[in-house]
């Protein structure tokens, strides 16, 4: 696939605070791209220099191979849902939608075909008279999608727009995101500081820190190969520890020697460990096993979250199996669990 956007050099400050320094990424033509990182990390920036709200003093903003950085937003094929969504009250659902296309003094005819049209996409079919006011936070937020999406932009951009929504509701809109996006076969670019919304629903997630890239891949890569300590505890949850790499495919942590599938660290080098919660299995202690004593255990629905005490570690555990507090218990991690970083400098 092509680049649909290019940020080359961006440099981007306020009020004398370095927002984006040196920020550079490509964005593919027709993915579903997630910007994640914590609040300040610079994603909503990155979106903003995207949809020309900012303009950044330094670096170009390419799109399809041209330039666009002095464009106003007006002029670029790029639409905005925002978290609050900037709903005419005093309209009606048809008109919000048609706004757009009534600016540009659209025919209304033409106008009603492609409303209709919007309607049937986010699954409003049938409210079109309804006041914005009198829907609920997910049938508002299908109004500013298919408002944005009726003018045929060819990238949407979405700056946290599910944060208003309750759990349920915000799971289900997940889904509905990624299969408007599929079937209108254009570019989403996604920000959020919520993990599990990242890895449902991207193709790319973009994992961002004080304005810097921290990993770009899919969220695979990014949940199983993260590439430094922020990645590995920022996408769901991690134990990471130090240990020795030993030689290629055999690392010591805790005192306990572990095979692994992880090779070109050289031999007794310092790196960092990471297991995640539920790739840890429980069973009896034994003589060179990696063992711990139970603190604590919470009920999670579909599994017992327990804390497991080691010589020098505490353990977070996901397990079906119940063990009471203060129970002895042995931790086996099979190679293909265990992920090897090297140190950061």
């Amino acid at each position: 696939m092509e680049n649909i956007i290019e940020l080359k050099d961006i440099h981007v400050s306020f009020e004398g605070e370095v927002i984006l320094d040196h920020f550079n990424l490509n964005i593919k033509d027709k993915e579903f791209v997630t910007f994640l990182g914590p609040s300040g990390c610079g994603k909503t920036t990155t979106l903003r220099t995207i949809a020309g709200f900012i303009q950044p003093s330094q670096g170009k903003v390419l799109f399809e191979g041209k330039d666009i950085t002095a464009l106003p937003p007006h002029k670029r094929q790029v639409n905005t849902v925002f978290q609050r969504y900037a709903l005419f009250p005093h309209y009606n659902v048809y008109d919000n939608i048609a706004f757009g296309l009534r600016i540009s003094k659209t025919d209304e005819k033409e106008i009603a075909e492609r409303v209709s049209e919007m309607l049937k996409l986010v699954n409003l079919k049938g409210f079109e008279k309804r006041n914005v006011t009198s829907l609920s936070g997910g049938q508002q937020q299908r109004v500013a999608i298919a408002r944005a999406l009726i003018n045929n932009p060819k990238v949407l951009l979405l700056d946290e727009p599910l944060g208003a929504l309750d759990l349920k509701l915000r799971k289900g809109m997940q889904t509905e995101l990624k299969r408007i996006q599929r079937q209108m076969g254009i570019t989403f670019i996604y920000v959020t500081h919520d993990q599990e919304e990242a890895l449902t629903m991207s193709d790319t997630v973009v994992v961002m820190k004080d304005g810097l890239i921290q990993q770009i891949g899919t969220p695979e890569d990014i949940y199983n190969e993260p590439r430094n300590p922020f990645v590995a505890d920022f996408i769901g949850e991690s134990n990471i520890i130090e240990g020795l790499m030993l030689r290629d495919l055999l690392v010591k942590f805790e005192g306990v020697e572990f095979p692994c599938v992880d090779k070109g660290f050289g031999e007794n080098k310092p790196v960092d460990v990471v297991v995640r919660p539920e790739d840890i299995e429980i069973t009896e202690p034994k003589e060179g096993m990696l063992c711990g004593t139970v603190e604590s255990v919470t009920f999670k629905g579909v599994h017992y979250e327990m804390m497991v005490r080691s010589e020098n570690y505490l353990w977070k555990i996901h397990s079906i199996t119940y063990k009471e507090i203060g129970t002895r218990v042995a931790m086996e991690i099979i190679p293909e669990y265990i992920h090897i970083m090297a140190k950061e400098v």
